[in-house]
């Protein structure tokens, strides 16, 4: 029987290998070097990335998951994960280190490898509040000593990035809350905040103009189609271009130049484009697949710490996938969140694929429990 842990491995590998395949065919443009064929595949650097993705989730999945809740180890790695991470997102804003790419500040050049803080942060994050909650587990419902010390845990990992990666900061609080919610703290301490919380999103949004920008070209692409609106009009372009079985693989027509973004935040216009609804039922089914399997080991866990941590990498997972679909398919503005395992980016695959080689941890754990309570009682001989 094919046990949660090994069918999300199996999900996993398919979505990169999803991403290798259709990558490579949105890199293979006018003036491109590339060809599009099979044995071009094994040494590019996204198989390389995909492979190190690989394993990356295979180490993850024999780490030591109950040290990682214990109150001493555990406040160690939380601290290690919180110390890193916020110097990794102070580091994108001094020259040299920091990188712009796309008028804003996200990446750090280290040693001549090129990363994004953000993505580390954002994983990092659910580990540290899983070990918050689960060691504050008795004063979650209350909200000075609970709730908001928590909150301001997310919140200081949060700030660097408003300012630069607006998307990625929402997910992370929301994240956040309901992380917290799901361990204990009441439903009306997270309301409190919403006023709050919608006010900041409105000062963050007036506070940029290219945001203001995306907001009207969201409301009316039309208005302003060679400018504001022309990344969601050709992003549905090559969505509706696809029709039932798509153009086939490598023959799409708006990766020659029209659709900004092809390889990353786009990718799935490209598979729409190449593959059509057959290809979108399949990537969309596999994000599903993930989630499934991932809430099941969830549900299974008999530790608050390996239930919210899992609970928080899927929330994680899923609404990242969520709002890139909704941003491709013009039903929310464009931004920069890219399709979980398929759009190319080696800093979001590696920490993706690490934090479901927890999951998979986990589900070890899991299956550990369920044999030792099935194992049948020896009884010495003579004792009856």
């Amino acid at each position: 029987m094919l046990r949660p842990g090994h069918a999300l491995m199996l999900l996993m590998t398919s979505l990169l290998a999803i991403g290798v395949v259709t990558v490579h065919s949105a890199g293979v443009d006018l003036g491109s070097s590339q060809s599009f064929q099979f044995t071009d595949l094994l040494s590019t650097r996204v198989t390389i990335m995909a492979l190190l993705a690989c394993a990356t989730a295979w180490l993850a999945s024999h780490a030591p998951i109950e040290l990682l809740s214990d109150e001493t180890v555990g406040r160690r790695i939380a601290f290690i994960l919180f110390t890193a991470s916020m110097v990794l997102l102070l580091l994108v804003h001094v020259p040299g280190i920091g990188r712009e790419v796309n008028g804003a500040r996200r990446w750090l050049t280290l040693g001549g490898l090129g990363f994004q803080p953000s993505e580390i942060a954002k994983w990092s994050m659910v580990i540290i509040m899983a070990w918050y909650v689960a060691n504050r587990a008795e004063t979650l419902q209350r909200y000075r000593t609970g709730f908001l010390p928590g909150l301001a845990i997310s919140v200081m990992l949060i700030l660097p990035i408003v300012t630069e990666d607006l998307g990625t900061a929402v997910l992370m609080g929301a994240v956040a809350v309901c992380m917290l919610v799901a361990a204990g703290s009441r439903v009306l301490h997270a309301a409190s905040l919403l006023p709050l919380a919608v006010l900041g999103f409105v000062a963050a949004v007036l506070a940029s103009s290219y945001r203001i920008d995306r907001i009207r070209a969201f409301l009316d692409p039309y208005a302003d189609p060679g400018d504001t609106g022309y990344h969601i009009l050709q992003s549905m372009a090559s969505i509706s271009g696809g029709g039932l079985a798509g153009r086939g693989l490598g023959n799409s027509v708006q990766k020659f130049g029209y659709l900004p973004e092809d390889t990353t935040d786009f990718i799935f216009s490209v598979i729409s484009e190449e593959l059509g609804i057959v290809g979108v039922l399949m990537v969309v089914g596999l994000l599903i697949g993930i989630l499934a399997v991932g809430l099941r080991i969830a549900r299974r866990a008999t530790s608050i710490y390996h239930k919210v941590l899992v609970l928080g990498i899927m929330l994680t997972f899923g609404m990242q996938a969520l709002i890139n679909l909704l941003v491709v398919t013009g039903l929310a503005p464009t931004k920069g969140i890219a399709l979980p395992l398929v759009s190319w980016g080696g800093t979001g695959w590696l920490m993706t694929s690490a934090c479901l080689g927890l999951v998979w941890a986990v589900d070890r754990r899991n299956t550990l429990r369920s044999v030792d309570r099935s194992a049948p009682e020896i009884v010495p001989v003579g004792s009856e």
